[in-house]
């Protein structure tokens, strides 16, 4: 026991685990991510609905977004933005590797009759002979990745976009770091049953890297049949250090 609790609250070091799939394509975890993306009035996986609307408004004013207007979308989640640019006549592509997403995503596309072309892909694989007028990463997906993922999207991007195209995303700022302190806690059914369908404990670690600007929230779930680990690191940023982060 006293090995096994060590290891739970054991340090790893900065982005040495990469668990996207337990989020995104677990059947049951990504049900609930689906959730927490359509809740409109909180900001948990996608902003509230008063926000996506603003912003929309405001990337179709700041690009010139119109009807020849070709975008890409990494991570789209259930389509809360790319339903609203192609609305507005963009030419859209989709990209995720959340199923239940993308499933949904798709019906309301159906529903609205939008055409808009949704790829089932980790975006860090997607490959297409398409270019791009503009290219968004929403909701800080940026912040979630390594320093070599970061890399390789920057040099994707690169080759996706046209000449004049533009690419749009957001990060979390070092305000919010310097405000995170490193707690650690365990419960019965963490997330009211976030993470299985069966009883679990789920122990929370939370590492601060105060030199590479990096958190991490570990969460190492325990049922009666298995034990998991998941880890959600985020990148922190300033102007200064965001735009020294290039490809290579």
């Amino acid at each position: 026991m006293l090995k096994e609790l060590k290891e739970i609250n054991s340090r790893p070091t900065p982005f040495q685990f990469y668990t996207a799939d337990e989020l995104w394509a677990d059947e049951h975890t990504s049900k609930q991510m689906l959730e927490y993306h359509l809740n409109e009035s909180i900001d948990v996986s996608s902003r509230n609905r008063i926000f996506i609307d603003r912003s929309v408004e405001w990337i179709v004013s700041h690009f010139g977004v119109d009807y020849n207007t070709e975008i890409a979308d990494f991570g789209c989640g259930p389509g809360l933005y790319t339903t609203r640019l192609a609305e507005r006549g963009a030419i859209v592509t989709g990209i995720d590797f959340s199923e239940n997403s993308l499933k949904y995503a798709k019906q309301v596309d159906a529903q609205k009759a939008l055409n808009i072309n949704y790829v089932l892909t980790n975006y860090l694989e997607f490959e297409t002979a398409n270019s791009f007028d503009l290219i968004t990463m929403i909701m800080c997906d940026y912040c979630a990745l390594s320093p070599e993922q970061r890399n390789k999207m920057l040099s994707k991007y690169h080759s996706l976009l046209k000449p004049d195209g533009s690419l749009l995303l957001d990060v979390y700022s070092l305000n919010i770091f310097n405000q995170k302190e490193e707690p650690a806690t365990y419960e019965l059914n963490q997330l009211n049953g976030f993470w299985s369908p069966e009883d679990y404990y789920c122990f929370v670690n939370t590492f601060k890297y105060e030199k590479e600007k990096v958190i991490l929230d570990k969460y190492t779930i325990i049922e009666e049949s298995r034990k998991r680990a998941v880890f959600n690191w985020l990148q922190y940023f300033n102007e200064d250090s965001l735009r020294k982060d290039t490809y290579s």
